[in-house]
């Protein structure tokens, strides 16, 4: 059975969770800043906004996160010291600076009754069960908007660009990709659900 909360609700170690689920679910993601997850998770919790956050739980178990937000609202607020004091001084700013440049930044088509969801993540060994589907679609029913963005979803991750068309969603732009080679796709996609 797959239940979702807001990670408000969860209680002492919500930051905690939330944090975990971050650097297990988008691993890939930040290990140029570090691969140790344990010290990344732990470098995490401090800027974690517990209200935009929501966790799957299959079975009881932390198993996917989501957030939801509107307008200019964000979903982390970073210090830069927490950060240094987890991850070391290079790292730690190295850290900070891509969470504040990459990882940030409103919606810039927010509109009175959109809202941009993020962060859709399962942790790996969930993946395949339905936990994001029953997320999202616990989501966009509670929510009480009538759009919904998901930008920045890289152009290789065909099982997310595959849920999120099941879900009514459809591509909206496409912005293309600093070094691109490198980073191993071409393109960051963004998809909007809307009525009619």
């Amino acid at each position: 059975m797959i239940e979702v909360k807001r990670a408000s609700s969860l209680g002492p170690g919500a930051r905690g969770t939330v944090a975990r689920l971050l650097t297990q679910t988008f691993a890939e993601d930040f290990a140029p800043i570090s691969t140790a997850t344990d010290r990344l998770a732990a470098a995490f919790e401090h800027m974690v906004l517990l209200d935009r956050f929501h966790v799957a739980f299959q079975d009881g178990q932390p198993a996917g996160i989501a957030t939801v937000t509107e307008g200019e609202q964000e979903v982390f607020a970073p210090r830069w010291a927490p950060f240094r004091r987890h991850l070391g001084a290079v790292r730690g700013t190295v850290g900070y600076l891509v969470v504040r440049t990459a990882f940030m930044g409103a919606d810039p088509g927010a509109t009175p009754g959109r809202a941009e969801i993020g962060f859709v993540g399962t942790v790996p060994k969930y993946q395949g069960q339905g936990v994001a589907t029953v997320l999202l679609t616990e989501l966009m029913a509670l929510s009480g908007h009538h759009t919904y963005v998901l930008r920045d979803i890289k152009d290789t991750n065909e099982a997310a660009l595959g849920l999120y068309r099941k879900l009514g969603f459809v591509d909206h732009s496409r912005r293309p990709a600093r070094f691109s080679a490198r980073a191993g796709f071409g393109a960051y996609v963004t998809m909007i659900r809307a009525p009619g």
